[in-house]
């Protein structure tokens, strides 16, 4: 159950709970890859490229999971739909 950010300031931000699934999945992906590219690149003793990698939106979170980072980052209004991107389809 998620009490913060409340689903009711979340949807004031995204049109519908399936638009916020997916946008929160897929923004905890990208909390996810930088900040495991960020531990190899601090502790690895190889280069790791951060080429491609989002970085933390925020300041500080409340949360240490990455879907909760998401959420707040839409809350706070950093992450949207852009509405002209288009995935690319594979047939």
């Amino acid at each position: 159950m998620i009490l913060y950010p409340s689903v009711d300031e979340l949807l004031k931000r995204v049109d519908s709970r399936y638009s916020l699934i997916m946008l929160a999945s897929k923004r905890a992906h990208e909390i996810d890859k930088y900040e495991a590219d960020q531990w190899r690149a601090d502790h690895g003793d190889k280069p790791v490229s951060m080429e491609g990698d989002k970085p933390l939106l925020l300041d500080h979170y409340q949360s240490a999971k990455s879907v909760g980072k998401a959420l707040e980052e839409i809350e706070a209004g950093k992450v949207t739909i852009d509405p002209y991107h288009t995935e690319d389809k594979q047939d």
